[in-house]
């Protein structure tokens, strides 16, 4: 199993209180209390096991099709509406919302080829992902990428959990379909605003796979 970039740092930490915690019971408690010790490592070896599993980068075949929008995260699709941005367009878009639990894959891909037109990080709330206002209030980054005629909007979304959003990409940045574009840690939410004309591939509560999964055909410009 490949491990991301991301998670070297978590892991170490995770694996340094896994074996503190257990080198301390087994020198001083291990002898009187043998249960407990076993329960304590059980637990913490799970604890451990999660956060490794949650850092895993499987391999993808990347995919390249202009006319396509290609998942930017693995989970499931929450919300498919139409809706009012008011950060960038200042118009009507057509919004779909993945949300992540903890125990999917948190790497953020590109949903299209293009040119990176806006990359914003936003201070917020942490109201649960699926919250309905979390979209505009909870702590986010915002990108734009535009492809010929057609621009998209990508919002990682941090939830109750997931205090830390990563983003790779700069304003001016060409950049390739299905490459990655940041990560979430623990739990959070995507948000894809796209043009009214957009096919939508998915339905609501259907689990996608990030750099896989097709959410939507894009009209001809």
């Amino acid at each position: 199993m490949n491990i991301h970039k991301e998670g070297y740092t978590s892991i170490a930490l995770a694996a340094f209180i896994f074996g503190t915690l257990n080198l301390i019971f087994f020198y001083f408690f291990s002898a009187s209390m043998p249960v407990i010790g076993w329960v304590i490592f059980f637990v913490t070896l799970a604890l451990l096991l999660f956060i490794i599993s949650f850092f895993r980068s499987p391999k993808i075949n990347l995919i390249s099709n202009d006319q396509q929008v290609i998942s930017p995260a693995d989970g499931k699709v929450v919300v498919i509406e139409e809706i009012f941005d008011t950060e960038y367009f200042n118009d009507k878009r057509l919004q779909i919302s993945i949300f992540m639990s903890p125990a999917n894959v948190h790497i953020n891909r590109i949903p299209i080829n293009g040119e990176v037109l806006y990359s914003q990080y936003h201070k917020g709330k942490y109201l649960v992902a699926w919250h309905p206002k979390s979209s505009t209030e909870n702590e986010r980054h915002s990108v734009v990428i535009k492809n010929n005629d057609i621009s998209i909007l990508v919002k990682q979304i941090a939830g109750a959990v997931a205090k830390r959003i990563i983003n790779y990409l700069e304003v001016g940045q060409q950049v390739k379909q299905c490459n990655e574009m940041g990560f979430i840690k623990f739990g959070s939410r995507v948000d894809v605003l796209l043009p009214l004309d957009a096919e939508v591939n998915v339905r609501l509560n259907q689990t996608v796979k990030g750099g896989v999964t097709v959410l939507a055909t894009l009209a001809k410009s």
